[in-house]
This record gives structure tokens, C-alpha cells and sequence, in this order.
């Protein structure tokens, strides 16, 4: 069965008939999150030698667009959840990539913050990040406040910046397991986001990960944001056929501050 039956069977049989009360209750859609896994969608885009779908951001985009005229959180969580995955495809560990092709492991996205160094008109950017890494040993302790993460507390890891813990500049990325000690999500709504995304902040205070849980090399996140993350978030909100789905999305590029990815764009 093609990706496009299966979803059209999870849009119809399960999203569809849950999307008003998922609208008008804010309530997460869990029941359609875990209907994507069971069809393979979760797994999507990760690679056929860990079991997952071996497509690509097209057809992430055509999900997204599909489960978006149907139900705009779903859509949203979907959104945050390739963009991650494309991050972890590169650099996670082949446990987490057969887990989320099995379509047990939602991800999601931890990358911007208030009052970051590189922010600009009042919205946080993705390539600015004042979070604290300390390594002690094999641990490495994280402390941040996180805003606008879409499936706060459902998700179950989020791709997560901070400073380098011994690079000059950059970011430095890293696998959260929600089920970490001292991760915490405060009470919602009101975290911007569709209702029923989830959307809220996620603290840490300090939050305790393997040093291993790093994502490419000390300070070498920020070039995985600019030509992975961005891109593909770029990408997926065109698709939704939203302009500013998701506010920290929409203040991803505020400016002059596009043309970074736009020269890469173009190279």
C-alpha cells in the first residue's frame, strides 16, 4: 500500500472525524499521531535499511499539505516532526531512527528562545542560542528555556540547541528524551500554535543527557540548522499553505536575516 492510500485512510477514517473536537477543545491528537505511526507516516522519511519509507521532503510536504486542510495541529506536529527527523536521519543513533520508522517515537523541534543574541523585532531566530551545556564526565547538563515547541510534553524527544560546550561559536545539537529528570513543560494553552499543537515552552533546569545524545559535532549545529532544519520548515509551511503557522517558524527569517539560507539555497 502506497503512502498516499494510507494517509488518505488516516485522514478520513481517523483525523477527519476528531479534528473539530482536537480545534475546539485544544486537546493534542493523539489518536491521529498514533495512527500515522501504525500507517508508516512517522517513519516517512527515514531510510528503507531501518524500515522506514526512504522519501523525502516532497513527499513529507504532500502529507503535511493533505493532513492540513483537514486538521491544522495535526499538520503542525507533523511539520516539527520531519524537520527533526531529518536532523536525526544525519547524526541520531540507528535505535532511534528504527524506533521512529517503526512509528513508535514522535520528535519535535527545541530550538528557539527569547531573548536570544541573534533576535530580531521581538521573535527568537534558530541559529541564536544563550542555553548553557556543561559536560561533566559522559553527562552533559542543559539548561534553557525552549518557546514555541510544537507537541510540548507529547513529543517524545526533541532536537535541542545550546551553546558549544568547548567550539569558539555555532550551536551544538542534541536528542532530549522527553522522559528526561527535570524536563518541564508548564501548564497550556496559550503557547501559540494551532490549538491542540501543543504548542508551549519546555524548561530545563538543568536537564541531564549522554554526551553521545550530541547531534553532529560541538558547534556544528548551526549549519545543520540553516541548510536541514530551516529549509525543510520552510518547505513544509509553504505546503500547509499557511505563511505563519507557527510563530517561531515565521520568525525564522525576519529580514535581512533570510540570507543566509538563501545563499545556500542558490548554491
Amino acid at each position: 500500500m502506497s503512502y498516499r492510500t494510507s494517509l488518505s485512510d488516516v485522514l478520513t477514517g481517523v483525523i477527519a472525524p476528531s479534528a473539530e473536537v482536537t480545534d475546539r477543545e485544544g486537546k493534542f491528537p493523539r489518536g491521529a499521531v498514533t495512527a500515522l505511526g501504525h500507517a508508516g507516516l512517522l517513519g516517512l522519511t527515514v531510510s528503507a535499511e531501518f524500515g522506514g519509507g526512504g522519501m523525502d521532503l516532497p513527499d513529507a510536504a504532500e502529507v503535511v499539505a493533505r493532513t492540513a486542510r483537514v486538521c491544522r495541529a495535526t499538520a503542525a506536529v507533523l511539520q516539527s516532526h520531519y524537520a527533526a527527523v531529518a536532523v536525526i536521519e544525519s547524526y541520531g543513533s540507528p535505535w532511534l531512527r528504527g524506533e521512529i520508522a517503526a512509528g513508535r517515537h514522535l520528535s519535535s523541534l527545541a530550538l528557539a528562545e527569547d531573548g536570544s543574541p541573534g533576535e530580531q523585532g521581538g521573535q527568537a531566530q534558530y541559529w541564536a542560542s544563550h542555553s548553557v551545556a556543561a559536560r561533566s564526565g559522559d553527562v552533559v547538563a542543559l539548561r534553557a528555556r525552549k518557546h514555541e515547541v510544537v507537541a510540548a510534553g507529547e513529543a517524545d524527544s526533541y532536537v535541542w540547541s545550546s551553546r558549544p560546550l568547548t567550539a569558539v561559536d555555532g550551536l551544538t545539537l542534541w536528542v532530549v528524551p522527553a522522559h528526561a529528570p527535570d524536563l518541564f513543560v508548564p501548564a497550556r494553552p496559550g503557547g501559540g500554535g494551532p490549538n491542540g499543537s501543543a504548542t508551549s515552552t519546555v524548561f530545563a533546569d538543568p536537564v541531564l543527557v549522554p554526551a553521545d545524545a550530541m547531534l553532529g559535532g560541538d558547534g556544528g549545529g548551526l549549519d545543520i540548522v540553516l541548510r536541514t532544519v530551516l529549509p525543510w520548515l520552510l518547505e513544509l509551511r509553504a505546503a500547509a499553505g499557511i505563511e505563519a503557522a507557527h510563530p517561531a517558524t515565521a520568525g525564522a527569517f525576519p529580514g535581512p536575516a533570510r540570507r543566509p539560507t538563501d545563499s545556500l539555497a542558490s548554491s
